[in-house]
């Protein structure tokens, strides 16, 4: 979204799967500011979500069959003029100027153009790989390849995106980064007329379209990940804590929008220790330990606590005093981190309530388990306690 607005794109179709409640809530409260996005005029975010129908009884079955389901909006009066739809992922960390990039698919032709990233053979093995010939254009595409056989085809000379020799020689494959111009017209034939059933954008549409159009990539050099797993997305965040960071969110050309959050600063109390980590605003620290962590809105975090390499999601409000001290009488536990509690390498969700002298560590080592009646998972290792659980005194997880 921020991308959009500093490239100067102000239409924007969102589309959004089940259960995006606080994320639709999210897009209207942060970009759709009077008429028009942020700077008024013409522009515009709409929230398109799955649904079901008579006619359509699932959800979107993939990034290609969520966009067919509206492309009847393309041919919208307010749209007729358009003639490149750019599509994103929502799940990708990366700062991009998309003016260059359409700029870049107009003096190509191109009936598509797909962002590149030249990439190493350790990086293949995550995703789809493209080779262009000297005009960079896709000749060939495999997904995730991994033999001897599809790696030595998808070699490129990657000095045609610019490289020095040494530097092709270190990274001699183009990975697809899932983000693609279309004529409209093209992509409207292709969704609807030529590939009615596929659902893909990367491991369908595109590479069958290579064989018949002029399908070009476009180099991106930039600090790029996807985000889409659990541990990327978690990994990715306590990046962020470094100083300085590997992707930096202050940069005052290319800004990262949000929410505007109408809190009073964190307040850090006498003996806290806090290096390397995010703190929200309405935060509350105690005289606790914070190392490599991201702490949300309204988190709290009590005396002799140890939080280190973990996301404390925060709370979506505070208690008051009255419900804290009705909580007291009936033995509840209140939203934060209970004293004297550690948590390490763990994911804790909005508005759970964790006791006091708890341990979340994952102290078994697992790589995945569940404890549905306590809302707690593990995932590739790391600790998630679900939204609004509630974690008695002294659990050891």
């Amino acid at each position: 979204m921020s991308n959009c607005i500093n490239s100067g794109l102000r239409k924007m179709y969102v589309l959004t799967q089940f259960n995006s409640l606080s994320l639709n809530r999210h897009l209207t409260r942060t970009y759709n500011t009077g008429s028009g996005v942020r700077t008024g005029g013409e522009g515009f975010v709409e929230v398109l979500a799955a649904t079901q129908t008579p006619t359509e009884s699932d959800w979107f079955a993939g990034s290609a069959d969520a966009v067919r389901q509206y492309t009847w909006l393309l041919a919208d009066i307010k749209n007729r003029s358009i003639e490149d739809i750019l599509i994103l992922s929502g799940d990708h960390l990366y700062r991009m100027n998309y003016l260059k990039f359409v700029t870049y698919h107009r003096e190509m032709n191109a009936d598509i153009t797909v962002a590149a990233l030249p990439c190493s053979l350790k990086r293949t093995k995550d995703y789809g790989v493209m080779k262009i010939d000297g005009d960079s254009r896709i000749v060939d595409f495999a997904e995730k390849p991994s033999t001897e056989e599809e790696l030595s085809r998808m070699r490129t000379d990657t000095t045609v995106f610019g490289l020095t020799p040494s530097e092709a020689e270190e990274k001699p494959y183009i990975a697809s980064m899932g983000i693609y111009v279309f004529k409209k017209e093209v992509l409207i034939g292709l969704l609807n007329d030529k590939f009615p059933n596929a659902v893909e954008f990367g491991s369908q549409v595109i590479p069958l379209a290579a064989k018949c159009m002029n399908v070009v990539a476009y180099p991106f050099f930039g600090y790029w990940k996807d985000i889409g797993t659990l541990k990327s997305f978690f990994d990715e965040n306590l990046k962020l804590c470094r100083q300085p960071a590997d992707f930096e969110f202050y940069d005052p050309q290319s800004p990262i929008f949000t929410s505007p959050i109408i809190l009073p600063p964190a307040a850090i109390g006498e003996g806290c220790q806090v290096s390397d980590a995010i703190i929200s605003p309405g935060a509350r620290l105690g005289r606790a330990t914070i190392s490599n962590a991201v702490l949300g809105v309204r988190a709290i975090v009590s005396d002799d606590c140890l939080i280190q390499d973990a996301m404390i999601m925060g709370a979506d409000y505070f208690e008051s005093e009255e419900q804290l001290l009705e909580g007291m009488i009936k033995n509840e536990i209140p939203i934060g981190i209970g004293a004297g509690t550690v948590i390490e390498n763990a994911i804790i969700d909005k508005n759970a309530r964790i006791g006091k002298n708890c341990q979340i560590i994952n102290v078994h080592g697992v790589d995945s388990a569940s404890y549905d009646d306590k809302g707690i998972y593990i995932r590739d290792g790391i600790v998630i306690v679900q939204p609004s659980a509630s974690v008695p005194d002294g659990t050891i997880i």
